[in-house]
């Protein structure tokens, strides 16, 4: 394979080749379309990414005019950033393709040249090319070097470009501070993103970091972080980024014992029941864990993450329960994940027993998420591509809570949505809301399961799947779409999909609201073999993070 340097135009000879000084703007699209909701604006800046905040660290280490924003629905996204841009950088989960596509569809039209990163990237990157001028799969400093240098249009399809690994470390909150302010200045509930490890040591079929090799990042690092936020604010909330913290567990606690005095700064994290164990919630409850999302996903698979061995069905919701009664015990807020359209799902009982569950530990947030294939981003949505059970929905509506686009093995559609909705309806039930602030302890955490038990994924997203399950048992090109006897996307999601955008529809090229699900298959991707020293020397000090959310 011709190495990266030679494709973009980097003789081998000269890899330092003199770079113009760039205009260089990164938006981080948290949002997929305007919103003015009390949860997007409350918590939506809470949920950027690490990664372009390292983009932007490291194009401002290279030389370059940065310009940074985070759009959570509530701005005129043609405003974040300013219009002579000569690179434009665009993060975005899948839900907000459509957005990323007229984002660079605007920015385009005024000379400047696109990249796409994030989990949108890596799961439709064939699609995305046709829209951008470099799509980012895996995104190290030197791959980045090579863009900034390259900074070229490359149409009518783009670069389809990836590191052959992570990064082994990711620029600190030191680095990344104004950005982070920026971040908080944008809430009322600010947090502060750490990312302590890449890739997973579980091999979940349907996740995105399933075939990422697990690794930590440096631990000196991490600790200098935490001293960092302890002098520059009052009272920090961390929001470790890490798929499932804590794999090592008495290094990762150690760590912060030796950084910060006990309690001094607030955690939250997302781990597996497996790494919760009884005898260690003393020792997060001390250290400041306000809130932890253990990955419970199914009632009959994936034992090694719950803890629960080879046992299933009842008997699994039943171990599951007392786990989660002990974790509550000691941490004040704590969201299971589940997801369902599994092919193990048969019949009533995979939601009947979720029934059980919430109405057992009323104090949990329930995360449902339905069965989602996200391109070529993970092993199973590989898979059931080549079976053909997935169907082409536009991107708009895939976030995992709304529309599946994977074929229930064993339900009809409709079976399938009004179970779901039944289960929904249940969860975040008036009762069931009363009881869930009852359960809990202290007014802030109260609070957050008030406001998310009435947005969109509460009781909005109740209506949402009964909107769509009536839709589905009377609209007949609907169902046929769905079924997979059509590809025509029905108007009304079209419709919806533009509208939605709102000022930035005129934006929103044609061709995107298909696409064919065979254009998923992996195609070729570039990988950078940068030949003798590094484009661009870094400080020691570095350190990295990845996009690994599912999208």
């Amino acid at each position: 394979m011709e190495p990266i340097s030679c494709k973009l135009g980097l003789g081998p000879s000269d890899p330092f080749k003199k770079m113009r000084r760039l205009r260089i703007g990164i938006v981080d699209l948290v949002a997929g379309v305007p919103s003015r909701s009390l949860y997007a604006r409350v918590l939506f800046p809470n949920f950027a990414s690490i990664m372009p905040q390292a983009i932007a660290v490291w194009c401002e280490r290279a030389g370059h005019d940065v310009r940074f924003a985070c759009y959570t629905g509530s701005d005129d996204i043609s405003c974040l950033l300013p219009g002579d841009l000569d690179m434009l950088f665009v993060c975005a989960f899948t839900h907000a393709a459509y957005m990323a596509y007229a984002t660079s569809s605007l920015y385009r039209s005024k000379g400047a040249v696109t990249v796409l990163g994030g989990p949108h990237a890596r799961a439709f990157p064939n699609h995305a090319r046709k829209y951008f001028d470099y799509v980012l799969g895996l995104t190290d400093e030197d791959l980045l070097g090579s863009i900034l240098q390259d900074c070229q249009k490359h149409r009518p399809l783009g670069l389809q470009l990836s590191a052959k690994k992570q990064p082994p470390n990711l620029p600190g909150v030191r680095d990344r501070w104004k950005y982070v302010k920026y971040l908080h200045s944008r809430t009322i509930l600010p947090s502060t993103a750490i990312l302590g490890s890449l890739g997973c040591p579980y091999t979940c079929s349907f996740c995105v970091d399933a075939e990422i090799p697990y690794q930590t990042l440096e631990f000196d690092s991490m600790k200098e972080d935490l001293r960092f936020l302890q002098r520059h604010m009052r009272r920090p909330r961390v929001v470790w980024h890490d798929p499932n913290f804590g794999v090592q567990f008495d290094r990762y606690l150690d760590l912060i014992e030796e950084a910060v005095p006990p309690g001094s700064i607030e955690f939250i994290a997302e781990s597996s029941l497996s790494l919760l164990s009884e005898s260690r919630l003393p020792r997060l409850k001390r250290n400041g864990f306000k809130a932890v999302l253990p990955g419970i996903e199914s009632w009959y698979e994936l034992g090694n993450k719950s803890g629960s061995g080879k046992s299933a069905g009842l008997r699994k919701m039943q171990d599951v329960t007392k786990r989660v009664q002990l974790i509550l015990s000691q941490i004040p807020y704590v969201q299971t994940n589940f997801v369902f359209g599994l092919d193990s799902d048969e019949g009533e009982e995979p939601f009947e027993l979720t029934k059980q569950f919430i109405e057992s530990v009323p104090g949990v947030f329930p995360a449902c998420a339905l069965l989602t294939s996200y391109g070529q981003s993970a092993p199973l949505s590989r898979r059931l591509s080549q079976q053909g059970r997935v169907t082409p929905v536009p991107f708009p509506f895939l976030y995992s809570g709304f529309i599946s686009n994977v074929k229930p093995l064993n339900y009809s559609w409709p079976a399938f949505y009004r179970a779901m909705e039944s289960l929904l309806q249940h969860a975040f039930s008036w009762r069931m809301v009363r009881r869930r602030a009852q359960a809990v302890r202290g007014s802030s955490v109260q609070t957050i399961h008030l406001i998310r038990a009435l947005s969109a994924e509460g009781r909005g997203r109740v209506a949402q799947l009964a909107y769509f399950r009536q839709r589905l048992e009377a609209d007949i090109e609907l169902r046929d779409f769905i079924e997979g006897a059509s590809q025509k996307v029905p108007e009304w999601m079209t419709r919806k999909a533009r509208e939605d955008l709102g000022p930035m529809r005129c934006w929103l090229p044609e061709s995107p609201l298909s696409y064919d699900c065979a254009d998923d298959a992996p195609s070729e991707v570039l990988v950078p073999r940068i030949a003798s020293a590094r484009l661009f020397p870094a400080n020691d000090r570095r350190q990295e993070d990845s996009q690994s959310s599912p999208s």
